[in-house]
């Protein structure tokens, strides 16, 4: 039985207002990770959401509680709540509120914040409002707001060299070679082992502290990370390249999936048959379909608004075509006055039925996935610009060597997602562990209390659930929107942006996960020699949202609390 049963509503409102929070980090952090493998078109938006969902709870489970500590326990000291534990209760809650609120704000138009920043500031505003500005963590030794404020800047920073000195091995190495898909056999294993070790360092580079791997001595540690990094490129070597040779030289047509587990005795299915006559099979997809090259528009005469708007217009047109036909079709379906839709409605029964009911919460469910977001991304608006330019003025490589790294984009994805929950979960769940602490004990340990698994698993489902019923929102506003994706593009930004949260992660510093995926983007894209590479206007749209959500959050957090704590308390009527 918990210690404190009176504040019952407290801990009730602290679940859901934490699931709220978690849910606008997979709604905004986890779609503004994933946007570039989307966008990249490496990771179909339904594969992606597959992916999340099992590395997202993953790393929270594993790897996240140690994050959470800094959240929960640095920023306001909670030695001052001794006395009054109950206070620190209903602090974390109003953190909670201000912190889920602006972000739900700002991921309905569509802002790509900072989560970390909002429960920072939510803390702080609490904080100020009950124990004052003493007793909050500011300097760089206490590892509190100074050491969280100059991430800000470093993160990015970061993210952007290691993801612009990955691009440039890769460009110069490898695309821009006279045979780069030979290059890129070379380099497939090197970079899968790369990638695999960094996932292992995540895990037991003391980091996973549910896994209880803080006693490891340093020759541990480096043998595990380099043997699952040696594994994995001979696994690669001995199986996925013979694969891969037999369907980018090859182009056998007839491969399926399945044939990788052959390795080596796939080489010997002897020589591809022709196709069936009038089939037309495409071995590898067009990863730069719709995006125009610079000497595209210059052949044809045309700038980029001229090739938009007749583009526009044959949508147009297009669209009035489907209308029509569709028009058509329900004339001849229809008989005696009563359509075949309106027979179905009737068949179907009423909507509280059981299985109408089991319907509506799948298609809600669902809405999230079914969307295009690479043709949302061509929306127009004031802050995409002459999206048809920016992308012009970035190269077009191979499209084999490109389908190499697109295999290589779905492990860093997977590892951005991993090291996204292990980072990232603390910013709902380290709130909602406090609260919990002192309702379920009735004080505050001084120590470092351990994160109960629970806690974990239910900011995992809740950033799981975001991402697959709203995530496009975010999705459909960057990848694209920011310069052109490509998977060898893709590739370099998620695996820089995930070294950078491994560091953050080891060293406890929770960082943005947002600002690590925008610095890497903005580093790749000014690898291409173009400063109109990269849309500006949504860079300083993302840079104005990382300003403005620490003192909103603040704000909104310091208020209900100063309010709920001095408020005058009604002791009934007089006389009665």
């Amino acid at each position: 039985m918990a210690a404190l049963p009176q504040y019952d509503y407290i801990f009730a409102l602290g679940m859901i207002f934490a699931f709220l929070d978690a849910w606008n980090i997979g709604a905004n952090d986890v779609a503004n990770s994933f946007a570039t493998s989307v966008s990249s078109r490496s990771l179909t938006l339904p594969q992606a959401m597959c992916i999340a969902t099992v590395m997202e709870f993953v790393g929270a489970l594993t790897v996240g509680a140690r994050v959470s500590d800094t959240i929960k326990s640095k920023i306001v000291k909670p030695s001052a709540f001794i006395d009054e534990p109950a206070v620190l209760m209903l602090g974390m809650l109003c953190a909670l509120i201000g912190s889920s609120t602006w972000l739900t704000i700002a991921t309905t138009i569509g802002l790509p914040v900072s989560t970390t920043h909002c429960i920072v500031g939510g803390v702080i505003g609490m904080g100020i409002a009950t124990v004052g500005t003493p007793n909050i963590a500011w300097g760089w030794a206490d590892k509190g707001v100074a050491q969280i404020i100059a991430s800000w800047v470093i993160a990015p920073a970061i993210a952007g060299c290691f993801a612009a000195f990955i691009f440039l091995i890769t460009k110069y190495g490898v695309l821009r070679r006279s045979n780069p898909l030979k290059w890129g056999f070379y380099s497939v294993p090197i970079y899968f082992g790369l990638t695999s070790g960094i996932l292992t360092m995540l895990i037991v580079w003391k980091g996973a502290a549910s896994l209880d791997l803080d006693g490891w001595n340093a020759a541990q540690i480096a043998g595990t990370i380099f043997g699952v990094a040696g594994g994995v490129m001979l696994m690669v070597i001995l199986f996925f390249l013979p694969w891969l040779h037999r369907l980018l030289v090859a182009e056998d047509w007839q491969l399926r999936w399945y044939h990788i587990f052959l390795g080596p005795m796939v080489l010997k299915r002897g020589p591809v048959p022709e196709p069936p006559a009038g089939a037309n099979l495409q071995i590898v997809q067009d990863y730069y379909r719709g995006h125009a090259t610079r000497e595209d528009l210059e052949a044809a005469n045309f700038n980029p608004d001229t090739i938009h708007d007749m583009e526009h217009l044959k949508a147009n047109k297009e669209a009035q075509h489907d209308d029509d036909i569709a028009a058509l079709k329900q004339k001849n379906i229809t008989t005696h006055d009563k359509s075949l839709e309106s027979t179905e409605k009737a068949d179907a029964g009423p909507w509280y039925a059981p299985m109408n009911l089991l319907k509506i919460v799948w298609g809600a469910f669902m809405h999230g996935v079914n969307k295009d977001v690479i043709a949302l991304q061509n929306d127009e608006s004031k802050l995409v610009g002459n999206i048809q330019d920016m992308h012009a003025r970035a190269a077009h490589f191979d499209n084999r060597t490109e389908h190499l790294y697109s295999f290589l984009q779905v492990l860093t994805a997977a590892t951005s997602s991993f090291a996204h929950g292990a980072n990232d979960v603390s910013n709902a769940i380290g709130p909602l562990s406090t609260i919990f602490m002192v309702w379920n004990d009735g004080f505050i340990d001084p120590s470092k209390a351990p994160v109960p698994l629970w806690v974990l698993a239910y900011g995992g489902a809740g950033i799981v659930i975001g991402l697959w019923t709203y995530g496009y929102n975010i999705m459909s506003n960057l990848g694209n929107k920011l310069t052109l994706q490509s998977p060898s593009r893709g590739f370099s930004m998620e695996l820089g942006s995930a070294v950078t949260v491994v560091m953050a992660t080891r060293l406890a510093l929770p960082v943005s996960t947002t600002q690590c995926i925008v610095g890497a983007t903005m580093g790749v894209a000014l690898c291409n020699g173009d400063f109109k590479a990269l849309n500006w206007r949504m860079v300083g749209w993302c840079y104005a949202g990382w300003v403005l959500t620490l003192p909103i959050a603040g704000i909104i957090s310091g208020c209900l609390m100063g309010i709920i704590i001095n408020a005058p308390r009604w002791s009934g009527p007089v006389g009665l």
